[in-house]
């Protein structure tokens, strides 16, 4: 026995044989407002599913190591207002600031149908320049129904030097190349000539052009994939029903974290320090229905290449929200409905003006500043202990190639949890490359991958271990690191110890040579870099760490 649920607009006919025919009923399918939870579920798990189908075949249609192997890019789906509704489990440091990056675009571009705007600018709610970011709206029948988006992180973009995050730029211009909101199609016409021209005829031109075209290609086949499927929602449901239902994911966003409002104390603040001494403060005012997350007193615009965006500071302050929910929901923009978010100017909010040669550099803000962007937010909450910390962004190449990495260490402890050994947290969620691949397409041996013992917390709650990485050169290279919590260590909480810091120095023909955690060197043939990754915090109180007065 069992026992079927036919939803409205569907009809279920037993024919002679028995077998149970549904057929569906377009016309007679019009949902009302007060939608069911079921439906509303239904919806989200439509548009996730497009984004996730986005994703995977941005994966199979492009051509670099960094997006195919990797996986370093991001989908979402956003509604009319350029909100971000939903997205796929990609990379938390790009989705929550696609609908800044959407809206900043929007009001410069007009976007029509067959349009494809394409931008890295930091100004327009980009991240880093490596990051570009695809947009395109969604119209059916003369209706916006929303825009479909996608960043992917190429691993060359030219800039000073190889992998394009040269740590002693001063400049956004240092960094690589810059594009400005622009056209990338039009009307359905492609403009590759004027986009080539802008890789090639830069002050540092991309080292790899050929490449960043086959990644944006696949790139636009993302967009194509998503608008192809929405608009088949909108045929078979209606385009009131899909902005309806955009509008509905949004509220119970809403919904979810406000009702965490009554849970929380008023005035929690935190602060912590960048490894060179810049500070990030917070303060979190809370009432009965709205939160503010003020970021004053955190220091100055950086000098070098720390400094974030309002985009990064967003998508860190999305991603604890859906910490701070713990409910399986879409990260999207309902979380900050009721949240307001005070920025100052200072290097999470710098000042950009038309000439990029004088506009700050900010390669390592998205990477590194948004990690301790999630830091001290989840320290101010008292979510859990801090995790490594850093991204330990890992570039090499000379003219011939680029390569980057990001390397997973120990994750912070919580009340009831131990951290995860080795694994990538947070602002990142890339995969390593699997080490056939690495040392097919790049002059490399991998030496060494494995557990860095003894370096989480200790605690009632033990932080998570980070990892060894070594790294043996075949032929000359220019190397960049760039990392954190290299001298300011994961805390602990609760009485839990912190985590050990992260290490990394270089073998010369048998000699060691230190080196800092934001670093360049040459290499030679022969050279290898070992990094040892940060663990995370421990949480409470054990025999073994209570410290007598």
């Amino acid at each position: 026995e069992n026992t079927t649920f036919v939803d409205d607009g569907w009809q279920l006919f037993v024919d002679q044989n028995r077998n149970s025919i549904l057929t569906f009923n377009k016309q007679s399918n019009q949902i009302s407002s007060s939608f069911t939870g079921a439906e509303l579920e239904l919806f989200q798990n439509r548009f996730m599913s497009i984004a996730e189908d986005m994703g995977a075949l941005m994966q199979r249609t492009s051509l670099s190591v960094n997006v195919k192997e990797r996986l370093d890019f991001s989908c979402g789906i956003l509604n009319a207002s350029g909100k971000l509704v939903v997205n796929a489990p990609h990379i938390p440091v790009h989705l929550g600031g696609l609908g800044i990056c959407v809206r900043s675009v929007v009001k410069k571009l007009e976007l029509e149908d067959g349009d494809v705007a394409i931008t890295n600018h930091p100004a327009y709610g980009g991240s880093h320049l490596p990051d570009i970011t695809l947009i395109a709206p969604v119209i059916y029948n003369d209706i916006l129904l929303g825009y479909v988006c996608n960043r992917a992180h190429h691993a060359e973009i030219g800039g000073t030097r190889p992998g394009s995050m040269p740590i002693n730029a001063s400049s956004l211009e240092e960094e690589g190349i810059i594009i400005r909101p622009t056209l990338l199609l039009e009307h359905g016409l492609a403009r590759w000539e004027s986009l080539n021209k802008i890789f090639i005829d830069s002050p540092y031109p991309s080292r790899r052009v050929e490449e960043n075209m086959a990644d944006l290609n696949g790139a636009l086949a993302s967009l194509q994939e998503g608008k192809l499927k929405i608009l088949a929602l909108a045929e078979k449901f209606g385009a009131d029903q899909v902005t309806s239902f955009m509008g509905k994911i949004l509220e119970y966003g809403d919904n979810c974290i406000t009702e965490q409002f009554p849970k929380l104390k008023n005035g929690l603040k935190a602060e912590e320090l960048l490894d060179d001494g810049t500070e990030i403060k917070v303060e979190i005012r809370v009432s009965e229905k709205k939160m503010v997350i003020d970021f004053t007193g955190s220091n100055a615009v950086h000098p070098g290449n720390l400094n974030a965006t309002p985009a990064i500071v967003y998508s860190a302050v999305i991603y604890v929200l859906r910490l701070l929910v713990n409910q399986s929901i879409p990260l999207n923009e309902g979380l900050l409905e009721s949240v307001s978010i005070e920025l100052p100017h200072c290097f999470l909010n710098p000042e950009f003006g038309p000439d990029d040669s004088k506009n700050p550099a900010v390669v390592g803000g998205n990477t590194e500043t948004s990690q301790r962007l999630v830091d001290v937010l989840l320290k101010a909450f008292g979510i859990a202990a801090c995790s490594q910390g850093t991204m330990n962004n890992l570039l090499f190449g000379n003219n011939d190639f680029s390569y980057y990495e990001t390397i997973c260490g120990g994750t912070g402890a919580g009340e009831e949890f131990n951290g995860c050994d080795a694994v990538h947290q947070h602002m990142t969620n890339t995969r390593i490359t699997d080490p056939e691949i690495l040392e097919l397409n790049y002059p490399v041996l991998l030496n060494k991958f494995g557990i860095r013992d003894n370096s989480g917390g200790n605690g009632k709650w033990r932080g998570g271990n980070g990892v060894v990485r070594e790294i043996e050169f075949l032929e000359p290279v220019e190397l960049t690191l760039l990392s954190q919590h290299r001298k300011v260590a994961p805390y602990g909480l609760d009485g839990g110890e912190d985590g050990v810091v992260g290490n990394q120095y270089i073998l010369r023909k048998g000699k060691k040579e230190i080196v800092e955690g934001i670093n360049e060197s040459k290499l030679n043939r022969g050279d290898k870099i070992i990094i040892e990754t940060p663990g995370g915090g421990g949480w409470g109180m054990n025999s073994s760490n209570i410290r007598f007065q």
